[in-house]
């Protein structure tokens, strides 16, 4: 059973009314744009204010280059944010230094390790302190990454995660993926106060171009078996919306994987829309 069949889009959140560049800007150091596979800080930012008050803790079992707790610093929350590669957890930290230079009324720890064991890596103190758990599990080679021009050619790079042997569950393959993202959300889950939400973000992935994964829907699977109560499920936009049209904003990579299944006859299309899964620990 689908997401779409368990719970239908309940709310459209307009998370990328500008370009992703333009809600980074100043915001966050140069370094972050190395990141494949970066969370938009508007998306950040909304499930923040939507799930928290001032002061709550927020907690990202895969932060990344550090977008959870930025944005939840600038709203006056604190964070914690784990990683398990130290390039991340290096550029994370640095966004946290400068979200202080802005006075950002929040505080921020970020945790270089293995989130599969997270309840060794997290202060003790936060076990059952967390007031909304925002993550997304990473897309393996399905990343965004930077296009460069080289004479006649053209180049994608900053568009891998750096640890290929050895934890990171974007190389694992998805029953591997799947598997780490049901430890992760199991102590996650330990985490959260009495009513603490999770924030889930995901889109069905394409391993070919004929073979569609029902992601938020094998996510949505392992989030109930955890003990997870389902409360809503939303639309995060990837396009802007204009006059009533959308505008996209796929990359050019995007686009020609789009045209060359349309040519063999696979109704694909560009993606406009992360699934936001909402859930609640009763």
């Amino acid at each position: 059973m689908t997401p779409d069949e368990t719970m239908p889009v309940t709310s459209v959140w307009l998370t990328c009314q500008q370009p992703a560049r333009e809600q980074r800007r100043g915001r966050y150091v140069a370094k972050t744009s190395t990141h494949p596979g970066k969370m938009l800080p508007h998306l950040a930012a909304h499930a923040i204010n939507a799930y928290t008050a001032p002061g709550d803790l927020v907690f990202d079992p895969m932060c990344g280059a550090g977008t959870t707790l930025v944005e939840a610093m600038h709203l006056g929350r604190h964070a914690i944010g784990i990683d398990i590669e130290p390039q991340f957890t290096a550029i994370a930290a640095a966004n946290v230094d400068l979200a202080l230079t802005q006075a950002a009324f929040g505080t921020a720890k970020v945790i270089t390790g293995d989130a599969t064991q997270l309840l060794d890596l997290v202060p003790a103190s936060a076990v059952g302190k967390v007031g909304l758990v925002l993550t997304s599990p990473p897309y393996g080679r399905g990343t965004h990454g930077i296009v460069k021009i080289a004479g006649t050619k053209v180049q994608k790079h900053n568009h891998l995660y750096g640890d290929r042997e050895h934890g990171n569950l974007a190389y694992g393959g998805w029953t591997r993926l799947l598997e780490g993202f049901a430890t992760i959300l199991s102590a996650s889950y330990q985490l959260l106060r009495p009513g603490g939400t999770v924030v889930i973000t995901c889109r069905p992935v394409r391993r070919h171009r004929d073979d569609l994964i029902d992601l938020p829907g094998e996510l949505l699977s392992i989030a109930q078996s955890v003990g997870l109560l389902p409360v809503q499920r939303c639309a995060a936009m990837l396009a802007a919306v204009r006059d009533g049209q959308i505008v996209h904003r796929a990359n050019m990579f995007g686009l020609i994987a789009v045209r060359r299944s349309r040519a063999d006859g696979i109704p694909v299309h560009l993606v406009a829309h992360e699934d936001v899964l909402v859930l609640r620990r009763c």
